[in-house]
């Protein structure tokens, strides 16, 4: 298939060399190589001309920026990641003895491979967080069946109208988790809220729940769909895992547990990526806005997700589960800082 790229000096040798062979077309060749038949003469042409193979170097303007002048580029953008080309091209000009146009700024920041891209959102991780994190990764870097036995659980909110708004920040293609490439995350507090759980066997209950809630309601959510989702499992040491929130880890929260016999999983604040259920949340998103009749209030939206919620396969919650290795090397990996989970 014809291609309006360069020929790479492999793809005119490749093509030489079937010349030569003698036993194809031009034709034949250019399908071979999927490039276009005038590419192929073209080649050709200048080897029998010159016995040429790679391609004529072309001449241009040499660059107006140094490599120091590109370095001290390199570094103005990496001051804001969010900043735009032409308060970017002003405040660079400012360090030169020379004024360049916001088409050299940014021709020159892709050759140094950083291109605008959008930011990806990801919940704040501040030092003090990274190692809890870290110190937490330490010591489940050995779990492996051991996850088999949690049950994994969360809140979640869901929008009527989500809003799709993007922030861009100037990186590399490996620099989409640095800390000052991400943007931020903190809860809202419109739309739905539900709360639901899962483990390895089986999916748990998903629950609208009514306004905000706190411990005393938390304590009736849990008394009331989870005790039941215990004993439909029907196995004992299970080990329930909630966050840090406030409602999770209040006097009356933990008092009730201890004296319902639950285990409870210590865990690091501010660790979604740790946590698989959120791979649910996103999917529940994923189905109910590809569904070409849209919720129109709360009732509507609450009946989307808990019917895509009861289509989830035991296949989906077996995979998450199974990806706690992973997740808790990823943490390691990125010494307690945010990962791609």
């Amino acid at each position: 298939m014809p291609r309006a790229t360069e020929l790479t000096d492999f793809e005119r040798g490749m093509i030489v060399g079937l010349h030569l062979g003698g036993k194809h077309t031009h034709k034949e060749i250019a399908a071979i190589v999927r490039r276009s038949k005038g590419a192929v003469q073209g080649v050709i042409e200048r080897y029998i001309d010159g016995g040429f193979t790679t391609a004529t170097q072309r001449s241009g303007r040499s660059s107006k920026l140094s490599k120091r002048d590109e370095r001290q580029l390199v570094r103005e953008v990496k001051k804001d990641r969010s900043i735009t080309p032409e308060p970017l091209t002003e405040a660079f000009n400012k360090s030169l003895t020379i004024s360049v146009s916001s088409r050299t700024v940014q021709r020159t920041l892709h050759n140094y491979g950083f291109y605008s891209r959008v930011a990806k959102k990801k919940p704040l991780v501040t030092e003090k967080n990274k190692k809890i994190r870290l110190e937490w990764c330490k010591r489940m870097k050995n779990w492996k069946e051991e996850w088999d036995k949690v049950i994994f659980s969360d809140e979640s909110r869901y929008l009527i109208f989500k809003n799709d708004a993007h922030k861009l920040v100037w990186r590399r293609c490996d620099e989409k988790y640095k800390q000052d490439c991400l943007a931020p995350t903190v809860k809202n507090s419109d739309g739905v809220m539900v709360w639901g759980c899962f483990c390895k066997d089986r999916m748990g209950p998903l629950i609208l729940v009514d306004g905000n809630i706190n411990a005393a309601k938390y304590i009736q959510i849990l008394d009331k769909h989870l005790l039941p989702y215990l004993q439909e499992l029907g196995i004992e040491n299970y080990i329930f895992q909630d966050d840090n929130a406030p409602c999770h880890m209040a006097k009356s929260t933990v008092k009730w547990k201890e004296s319902k016999l639950i285990d409870s999983l210590e865990w690091p604040s501010q660790s979604p990526d740790l946590n698989p259920i959120e791979h649910l949340w996103d999917e529940l998103e994923r189905r109910i806005r590809r569904d070409k009749v849209k919720p129109k209030n709360k009732a509507e939206l609450f009946a989307a997700l808990e019917r895509e919620w009861g289509r989830i396969h035991s296949n989906v919650t077996d995979n998450l589960v199974n990806s706690m290795p992973r997740r808790v090397k990823a943490v390691l990996d990125a010494k307690g800082g945010a990962t791609p989970y």
